[in-house]
């Protein structure tokens, strides 16, 4: 294929963390309507807010899958606000580059990214809210039914 890297193609043809995370702490999606790429993010944050595990699932072009499968391996251990920070030039430099035409497929794994952490951190708060509601009414009188 021309223009794609060694590093490229071992990624679109052993892609690393491809799946699903049953229950996974983020999930984040991402689509490109002119070239028909979509890309599922999964993450796992441990309890020091570390990036546990990531995972994914990708339909499109071999750079699409490529850019997916470096951006786990960048991603996995990294703190929520490190893995923020992980840039598409940063994947695109991973892979050895990127064909110009073919450069937006590493900004949708950095964008899935950041989705899926975007939903991690939503989700965290609604547990504090729904903790702190409980705290409230323990003992002080039953909850209405719904």
């Amino acid at each position: 294929m021309i223009g794609y890297t060694d590093t490229l193609l071992e990624h679109f043809q052993n892609p690393r963390n491809v799946g699903k995370i049953p229950d996974a702490d983020g999930i984040g999606l991402i689509g490109d309507p002119k070239c028909g790429d979509f890309l599922r993010v999964y993450i796992k944050v441990d309890e020091h807010e570390r990036l546990a595990e990531v995972k994914f699932e990708c339909f499109g072009c071999p750079a699409a899958i490529a850019c997916a499968s470096v951006m786990t391996e960048l991603a996995q251990g990294k703190s929520l606000d490190e893995a923020e920070e992980l840039t598409d030039e940063r994947i695109a430099e991973a892979l050895g580059g990127l064909p110009e035409v073919k450069f937006h497929c590493s900004n949708l794994g950095a964008e899935a990214l950041d989705n899926a952490i975007w939903d991690y951190a939503v989700k965290a708060t609604r547990r504090e809210v729904e903790d702190r509601q409980v705290a409230r009414s323990a003992g002080t009188e039953a909850p209405r039914p719904p």
